[in-house]
């Protein structure tokens, strides 16, 4: 397998010249099958307008375009590049979104045809020329045919979100964007008028067996591309329960996984090309990383599995 990022960016697209290293454009990943004729993608963050172009480029000249999108969940930074996507405006190409099913009895397809609508955008999802297929997702595992599998984990974040994790001649790609460290919601101080010790107790077997089931969903991939929006410090001064992680913790996970290579992904808007640089000192050596190679994802780079 061959994974190309296009978008590494959380929030909102941030292009200028503090970002141009590591790249501005918000989440957006191809997988390629070095032996199949197949384009996934996973999200449709501003990146995935690059990806259009180049498809229609490098391969609209041989034949139709056919991709299936896999959407880990609709908020805004991960569908908003979706109506600049320009194979979805050709009659021949043929377009598979997957993804959950997210806010009350709203279909995948109804989150979709909100951004493209004439209040916001000018062309309707009914006026696309492409033919588009929506399949609502949950936890289960899936033969995608040609010999790929897809088992899909619910992360811990404040709208239904999934983990996808792709198996194919062996080898495993995981992702893990956006989530967050699940922990007990329930008052744990004995000497709080709030604290009950049954609900307590229950709340942090809750959150220890979320996170266990969180490892195994990772283990032994031979790459995770995890979110690491935040710093520790950050995450505790302001960030809890925002539904993203900080880099130390993805590198535990990682490492507990035993992932063979972590991309740590969905960078701060605000973080700038020399602070993860200095990230990358402090936390992507084999003292703190152990067995698991770990890098800072960035715009246009490849990683063979």
């Amino acid at each position: 397998m061959e994974i190309k990022f296009w978008g590494v960016r959380g929030s909102i697209p941030c292009p200028g010249p503090h970002t141009v290293k590591y790249g501005g454009n918000t989440s957006c990943i191809e997988l390629r099958f070095n032996d199949l004729k197949r384009i996934i993608i996973i999200d449709a963050g501003s990146g995935i307008r690059e990806l259009g172009s180049y498809l229609m480029t490098h391969e609209f000249y041989q034949k139709p375009i056919t991709a299936e999108i896999f959407l880990t969940h609709t908020h805004w930074d991960h569908i908003h590049g979706f109506p600049f996507f320009a194979p979805i405006y050709l009659q021949d190409t043929k377009c598979k979104i997957y993804g959950p099913a997210t806010f009350d009895d709203s279909t995948l397809e109804d989150a979709m045809a909100w951004q493209l609508a004439y209040r916001y955008f000018p062309i309707r999802l009914g006026e696309l020329a492409s033919e588009i297929e929506y399949i609502e997702l949950k936890e289960d595992r899936f033969d995608l045919g040609d010999g790929i599998t897809l088992t899909t984990k619910f992360l811990n974040h404040p709208v239904l979100c999934l983990g996808y994790r792709f198996e194919y001649g062996g080898k495993a790609l995981c992702t893990a964007y956006d989530t967050e460290l699940y922990k007990n919601i329930f008052c744990a101080e004995p000497d709080n008028p709030l604290h009950n010790e049954v609900m307590a107790e229950e709340g942090k077997r809750t959150a220890r067996e979320g996170n266990q089931q969180l490892q195994e969903f990772y283990r032994g991939a031979d790459l995770l591309i995890h979110d690491a929006q935040y710093s520790q410090d950050e995450y505790k001064s302001s960030k809890t329960g925002w539904g993203h992680t900080s880099v130390e913790y993805a590198i535990a996970e990682g490492k507990k996984a035993n992932v063979k290579r972590l991309a740590l992904f969905h960078h701060e808007p605000t973080r700038t090309d020399e602070q993860i640089d200095a990230f990358t000192r402090k936390y992507c050596h084999p003292d703190n990383t152990g067995h698991t190679q770990v890098f800072f994802a960035r715009e246009g780079i490849r990683v063979q599995i």
